[in-house]
C-alpha cells in the first residue's frame, strides 16, 4: 500500500489508548475466542428518519445509514464512532447467504458475510463522501479477502449502499483515489447493495471502548 501521512492532534489518555487499541486490533483481530452470547435479533439496515442525540448530548435532524466493511469491525466501529456527526455505530455480519449467523460461523468463511459496522450519521454534520474517504483512508483497501494478519471473506473491504446516490458517490470516490494513483496496488474494494443487516453479539458492541475503559 502506497505510504500515507495523516495529521495527528494531541489527544487525552483515554482517547490515545482508545487508539493504541485499534491499531492492535487491525494487527490482529482475535477470531479464536469463544462466545457465550447467544445471536441477536435481525436489524435491517435503513435509514431513519426520526430525531437523534449524539453523544455530546445534540439534538439532530434526519439521520442516514452508512454499511462499511473494513476487516476486523472493533477496530471499524470504534474509528466511527468518534467521528463528528456520527450518531451510533454497530457491529454486525452482512453480504452472506445464511440467515441469522454467528461469530462463529462467519468466522469459518462458510456464510458468505463479512464484518460489517452499521454507521447512523447527521448528513448535517458529517456527509456520506467524507465516511467513505475516512473508510477508505483508515485501512488497506488493495488486500483482497484480508486486513493484516485477518484472511478471509468476512475481512474483505466494503461498501454496502442504501440508495443510488450513495452507489454513486462510493463509486466516485474509489474512482478518484485510483486516478490519483493513491495506492500501489489496484483498489479491491467491492461497492454492492445493502442486504440484511445482522447485529453480532453484545460482547462484541463498543469492543474497544470497553476494553479501554478497563485502564
Amino acid at each position: 500500500m502506497a505510504a500515507r501521512t495523516n495529521a495527528r492532534r494531541a489527544a487525552p489518555f483515554g482517547a490515545t489508548l482508545l487508539s493504541l487499541l485499534v491499531l492492535v486490533v487491525v494487527a490482529g483481530c482475535g477470531g479464536g475466542q469463544a462466545s457465550t452470547a447467544a445471536t441477536c435479533a435481525i436489524r435491517p439496515a435503513e435509514s431513519s428518519g426520526g430525531a437523534a442525540t449524539t453523544a455530546a448530548g445534540e439534538l439532530t435532524g434526519r439521520t442516514e445509514i452508512a454499511t462499511l466493511a473494513a476487516g476486523c469491525f472493533w477496530g471499524v466501529e470504534a474509528h466511527f464512532a468518534a467521528l463528528p456527526g456520527v450518531v451510533d455505530a454497530v457491529v454486525g455480519y452482512t453480504g452472506g447467504s445464511t440467515a441469522d449467523p454467528t461469530y462463529e460461523e462467519v468466522c469459518s468463511d462458510t456464510t458468505g458475510h463479512a464484518e460489517a459496522v452499521r454507521v447512523q450519521f447527521d448528513p448535517d454534520v458529517v456527509s456520506y463522501e467524507a465516511l467513505v474517504e475516512s473508510f477508505f483512508a483508515m485501512h488497506d483497501p488493495t488486500t483482497e479477502d484480508r486486513q493484516g494478519p485477518d484472511v478471509g471473506s468476512q475481512y474483505r473491504s466494503a461498501v454496502f449502499f442504501h440508495t443510488p446516490q450513495q452507489e454513486a458517490i462510493a463509486t466516485a470516490v474509489r474512482e478518484r483515489l485510483e486516478e490519483a494513483g493513491a495506492y500501489d496496488d489496484p483498489i479491491a474494494t467491492e461497492i454492492t447493495p445493502a442486504g440484511p443487516f445482522y447485529r453480532a453479539e453484545d460482547y462484541h458492541q463498543d469492543y474497544l471502548e470497553r476494553q479501554s475503559s478497563r485502564f
